[in-house]
């Protein structure tokens, strides 16, 4: 029962960062430059990972983090080139995922890495990888690392709400009112890079890319405020985790991927419902 509760909790955890930060690209049409970096953080891992041999180490979530913010700045700088913005995107997390995958499968002997683990993670596994100090354990090392980027990711939105809310809205307005968009642009990015890397360990890439697009995607088919919005992709991450463990249970499948199905049934719901809502307002 205790480890089914740290299974979803860290579910919830990874959703709901990832929900925070995914409602702003789906606000400024950027989910796929988030599923983009999600895949291109992967050599940044495995580089932190050879260096290291550690999964927790800073190193490693430095490196992945860099990775992350040279995609966005390489499909920037594309796209000011003539390439077309999916062009873009497409050639770089391809590149970076596919390098990423090398590395992985010439020196996976070296580190507890693999194919697999980059798929689905260990989310299963999360109430035995204890984090231990000092010869104590202070319980699921999961845990305590989407907590600290959930938390990053809640206060960065806070303490910057209002700047992200018209950047994402209106980006022209917001830089004649004196914001820095290209600031706040890698900021978003940052912290995109953070809960991917963040989630990555735990429940792999199909749990990470779907967290950062599924949560935020249904809120925003059932509101039009953007408090609001925040505060449902965060429940909906819950809700997610909750019935994807439920599945995975009972069809006997990996818990990521049956998150990532729950999820997709929770927007399929959303979607039907905000369908009606318009097709009578119509009427």
């Amino acid at each position: 029962m205790i480890a089914a509760l740290v299974i979803v909790a860290v579910g919830a955890l990874v959703a709901g960062s990832a929900g925070l930060v995914g409602s702003f690209l789906v606000l400024r049409r950027m989910t796929m430059l988030g599923d983009a970096i999600s895949h291109a953080v992967l050599p940044g891992i495995a580089l932190g990972f050879l260096f290291t041999g550690s999964r927790a180490a800073p190193v490693m979530l430095l490196a992945a983090g860099l990775f992350g913010l040279l995609t966005a700045y390489l499909v920037q700088a594309l796209q000011r080139a003539g390439v077309q913005e999916d062009a873009g995107m497409g050639v770089t997390f391809t590149a970076f995922f596919s390098l990423g995958v090398v590395l992985i499968s010439a020196f996976a002997g070296r580190v507890h890495l693999d194919l697999d683990h980059v798929l689905y993670g260990e989310i299963a596994f999360a109430p035995w990888d204890l984090w231990v100090v000092g010869g104590r354990s202070l319980g699921p090392r999961a845990l305590w690392t989407m907590g600290a980027v959930f938390l990053t990711d809640l206060a960065a939105v806070l303490l910057f709400f209002k700047e992200l809310k018209i950047c994402a809205f209106d980006p022209e307005t917001a830089s004649v009112q004196g914001v820095n968009v290209t600031a706040f642009h890698y900021l978003l990015m940052s912290l995109v890079s953070l809960t991917t890397v963040g989630a990555f360990d735990a429940v792999g890439a199909i749990l990470a890319v779907a967290m950062l697009v599924l949560p935020g995607a249904t809120a925003y088919l059932l509101t039009d405020r953007l408090e609001t919005m925040l505060a449902l992709s965060v429940g909906i991450g819950a809700v997610t985790s909750a019935l994807g463990y439920l599945l995975a249970r009972a069809t006997d499948t990996p818990v990521a991927g049956a998150m990532a199905v729950a999820g997709g049934a929770l927007f399929a719901l959303a979607f039907g419902w905000s369908g009606r809502k318009r097709l009578v307002r119509a009427r």
